[in-house]
């Protein structure tokens, strides 16, 4: 890693994320969207394809861009479409989100901002999923790689069922109407979206980041295997139950596949755990970093969100609790992952950007004197618990608690995002080290043209 070349726009793939996340927070606050409003109104699917599309779509793609390559020892293929894949997702994404504030009757544009974003945010995946699958391709796929080549699929059946739902509610495609195609199709969106595309290749990135940080035994363990294959089992068997089901008229087969995805997630889940133990329990490095910290945080509400998914199919109260459930998955497994791998990646890569170059050469700062984890770990802290004090409020129907505790998360992300900036202007680094000779300060989130 230390040697390998930097992703010209990760940086704008993390800005742009950042952004989006931190507008999501503030409509939730406000009371924009659910609890506010039904779950399924025009307002709470605005909140929630800022979160699942401009946030966690948009930072796993510029990890992943980075990170691929560092995973297979291969560089970047088709680099060059890396940027257009980033307008197209912005282009598509302002689109839809005009799309659904025009249903919400907020105005009436006469374009069809939907079936727009129907065109334009496939386009970005699949061109983010060529470059991505280009790179891949022919090489040889260690553990983390693999979880990877099942992500990749997962983002492009989720893309392909978002454009359809795009497209049927502009009008486009009124044979889907005929039959109750939001029905079938919307839990394998969502199912596929966070458990396929978002999880999975958390996973994949977390058996890689992890022990690079905490210079833990990497080796392929059986049970990071069992991991991989009772996951990619459950996912497949959610994305066809439901054809295969209506191809071949036997309906009833589709609960059960569920059961059976359900309880193989479970397995993958518990042997997930297991390595994480192992990573923590074995690492070199004595003193954990605050990235590693947190990121148990994000660990133990994906057990929670299991338990609580557990809990609501056993009292048969998915449906109607199911808001909190993905409030929990969205906010405390996914994004307090990816705000706590941030809070390492973002100065590693800076560390890399400005003083790889003269390393050996004069002295440099270590890569955790670019931030100061002291006063920031009281945010992780707070931002996990008001997400947890968010699914509780969310379960009891308390929409007033819901917005206080929006706040609380809102504030906690908003004193990380300064954290990152800092670290980007190495304003933590001693003067005296902070611009050597020979060392460039870096660019906010735009690449230097030279």
């Amino acid at each position: 890693m230390m040697h390998s070349a930097l992703s010209r726009w990760t940086m704008s793939y993390f800005a742009a994320a950042l952004f989006f996340f931190v507008g999501a927070q503030v409509l939730m606050v406000v009371g924009y969207g659910f609890p506010s409003v039904a779950a399924e109104a025009p307002e709470t699917l605005v909140v929630v394809h800022m979160v699942t599309i401009g946030w966690h779509s948009l930072l796993m793609c510029g990890a992943l861009f980075q990170f691929v390559p560092v995973l297979i020892a291969r560089p970047l293929r088709g680099e060059g479409l890396v940027l257009p894949a980033l307008l197209c997702l912005l282009a598509g994404l302002g689109c839809l989100l005009g799309g659904f504030i025009e249903l919400s009757g907020a105005f009436e544009t006469g374009v069809p901002l939907l079936a727009f974003a129907g065109v334009l945010l496939p386009a970005g995946f699949v061109l983010a999923a060529y470059v991505l699958g280009g790179t891949l391709w022919g090489a040889r796929l260690p553990l983390p790689a693999r979880f990877v080549t099942v992500g990749l699929p997962s983002m492009l059946v989720t893309a392909l069922l978002g454009a359809l739902f795009a497209l049927l509610l502009s009008g486009y495609l009124p044979a889907l109407a005929e039959f109750d195609f939001r029905a079938q199709a919307l839990p394998v969106h969502i199912a596929i979206g966070l458990g396929g595309w978002l999880s999975f290749s958390a996973i994949g990135v977390s058996y890689r980041l992890l022990p690079m940080f905490m210079l833990s035994p990497d080796k392929e363990r059986r049970s990071s295997k069992i991991v991989w294959w009772a996951g990619a089992i459950a996912l497949l068997l959610v994305a066809l139950a439901t054809p295969l089901a209506s191809l071949f008229g036997t309906p009833d087969v589709a609960p059960s596949a569920r059961v059976v995805a359900v309880l193989l997630g479970g397995i993958s889940l518990v042997f997930y755990g297991i390595d994480l133990a192992f990573f923590y329990r074995h690492r070199k490095r004595r003193a954990v970093e605050l990235n590693s910290h947190a990121a148990k945080g994000a660990f133990l509400a994906l057990v929670l969100s299991a338990t609580l998914l557990l809990a609501l199919l056993a009292s048969g109260t998915v449906e109607q609790h199911a808001g909190a459930l993905l409030y929990l998955v969205a906010f405390g497994w996914l994004s307090g992952l990816g705000l706590s791998q941030l809070y390492k990646i973002v100065p590693f890569l800076t560390w890399l950007e400005c003083y790889g170059p003269v390393m050996g050469k004069k002295p440099t700062p270590r890569v955790q004197d670019l931030v100061a984890e002291p006063r920031d770990r009281i945010w992780f802290v707070a931002y996990f618990l008001c997400v947890t004090v968010g699914a509780a409020a969310l379960l009891a129907e308390q929409p007033g608690l819901f917005r206080i505790a929006a706040g609380g998360t809102l504030l906690a992300t908003l004193a990380i995002v300064t954290e990152l900036v800092l670290a980007r202007r190495l304003k933590n680094v001693p003067y005296a080290q902070r611009a050597p000779e020979g060392v460039l300060p870096p660019r906010l989130f735009l690449p230097r043209t030279h």
